[in-house]
């Protein structure tokens, strides 16, 4: 196992300088899902790293469950964690476990919270639910097998926009709930409380999807200046969303709102979803990539040394 085995903990770090760079070099839409693919990875070499870690050093402690023959010293030379190191990462482990459980059920419970307050809906397009509620918001509230996914709105919002303005709002998040941007986020999330290296992802991520709608609603509704115009006067009016906005991707969420409105006022993003190699984005998405595929080999490589080794000394 060696020293590999702690890579995936620290190879993150090669995420971070594409994380900044996807927004000017990548189409918002390929800088989500390739930023969400890295992060994914990434978490679950960190994740297996602790518990391959945690099992090899605590292997030797009286009163394991571990088989016997997993403390023998030849096991112990071949792989030689002191417990002390074993002991920190299952910690370090259940903490994780803890975190992504908590996010888990705090998701489920903004998603229930806010599928009730659909009852109070305002008739209207299937897809929109309007909620008679003065304080200005709006999300895309995701899809169940029982029922699909809807735009929630409030009167409150409406109020604030013009018609055009509207129609730009309503496409921006019903392109979220198309491309389901909440499971990008939700994956992000959880990956930053698998390693917080991850977490400056997770905000390029939830950048990028509102970005990606964006263009979706500008496009939809054929002018950027309408899309843009409707983006700021929504974020000036929530200056305290509700909670769901921290579960589901949301118009006026907090955020970079001057960049999303300085991009919509420029021009057409590019459609490429991998930078040119020549270009710092370039090779700042080489790094990753690069960090991205170490981390999965030092993973393999650290479970199948641990494997051999426990293979040959347990007793069939």
């Amino acid at each position: 196992m060696g020293v590999f085995v702690f890579l995936p903990l620290v190879l993150p770090l090669t995420a971070l300088p594409i994380a900044r760079l996807t927004e000017q070099h990548l189409h918002p839409r390929g800088a989500a899902r390739l930023l969400t693919a890295i992060s994914i990875v990434m978490a679950l070499c960190s994740a297996v790293c602790l518990a391959l870690i945690g099992v090899v050093g605590t292997a030797q402690i009286p009163g394991n469950p571990l088989p016997d023959s997993w403390s023998d010293p030849e096991v112990r030379a071949a792989l030689p964690y002191h417990e002390t190191v074993g002991t920190a990462a299952l910690l370090a482990l259940a903490a994780v476990l803890f975190a992504v459980g908590r996010t888990l059920a705090r998701h489920l419970r903004i998603r229930a919270r806010a599928r009730r307050a659909l009852g109070r809906a305002l008739p209207g397009p299937p897809d929109v639910a309007l909620l008679p509620d003065p304080a200005p918001y709006a999300y895309a509230l995701p899809g169940s097998p029982r029922s699909p996914g809807r735009v929630v709105v409030s009167t409150g919002m409406l109020a604030g926009l013009a018609e055009d303005e509207r129609a730009a709002l309503l496409a921006h998040e019903r392109a979220h709930l198309a491309h389901r941007h909440h499971r990008h986020l939700l994956a992000t999330q959880l990956a930053g409380c698998v390693n917080p290296f991850l977490r400056p992802l997770e905000r390029a991520v939830a950048y990028s999807a509102e970005r990606w709608a964006d263009e979706e609603s500008a496009q939809a509704v054929g002018d950027r200046r309408v899309t843009a115009r409707a983006v700021a006067r929504a974020a000036l009016a929530s200056h305290r969303p509700p909670a769901a906005y921290a579960a589901f991707p949301a118009f006026a969420a907090p955020g970079p709102v001057p960049r999303r409105v300085a991009a919509l006022l420029g021009p057409v993003p590019t459609t490429r979803n991998w930078p040119p190699a020549h270009t710092p984005a370039g090779l700042a998405a080489l790094v990753a990539a690069l960090g991205t595929a170490a981390s999965a080999l030092s993973a393999l490589n650290a479970a199948v040394a641990l494997l051999l080794v426990l293979k040959a000394v347990t007793p069939l």
